[in-house]
């Protein structure tokens, strides 16, 4: 009877040991729009985020504010100024920013920072560099406009010489 029990036991263990390997070998950052719209359900829990850095970092003391943007919505990040000098390149025009992997506490209305929402990031990785973006001009739509501004002006002209 006793040996029964501890079989059990053990297939038991061994059950959530490969649900729980499974659920953090799986686990894939939340994106912004199940976080904004179940703020209630994840608020102070720990939650993994991932997206471009944005815009500005901004020093804080020790710590920094960073935006990051997962392709529908920006997330303001508190997280240690160590990890955010680690961020070389901002999304901004021209530039593609770096992609960010963040891990910490979402606030749905954070108390330390006036009721923003945010996380506080424990962990912070960068999981691609950013690079600058080569605008290319179409020389096609480029002379057609030109084209379009000369036509224009010309008719303008003729309206007004024959006008006064």
């Amino acid at each position: 009877m006793m040996r029964k029990s501890w079989i059990v036991l053990v297939i038991i263990l061994i059950g959530f040991l490969i649900k729980l390997l499974q659920e953090t070998a799986s686990a894939k950052p939340i994106d912004s729009n199940t976080l904004i719209n179940n703020a209630f359900k994840y608020d102070g829990k720990v939650v993994e985020f991932q997206g471009e850095a944005i815009g500005e970092i901004m020093k804080r003391g020790d710590f920094a504010w960073v935006n990051i943007h997962d392709g529908q919505n920006a997330i303001g990040i508190f997280m240690r100024y160590e990890d955010a000098k680690k961020i070389k390149y901002l999304g901004r025009y021209r530039v593609k920013g770096d992609i960010v992997y963040v891990k910490g506490i979402f606030n749905r209305a954070c108390k330390e920072h006036g009721g923003d929402l945010d996380i506080h990031a424990h962990k912070a990785e960068i999981v691609k560099r950013g690079y600058k973006v080569d605008e290319k001009v179409d020389r096609a739509k480029a002379v057609f406009g030109i084209g379009i501004f000369l036509i224009g002006s010309f008719l303008m002209w003729i309206v007004f010489r024959n006008k006064w």
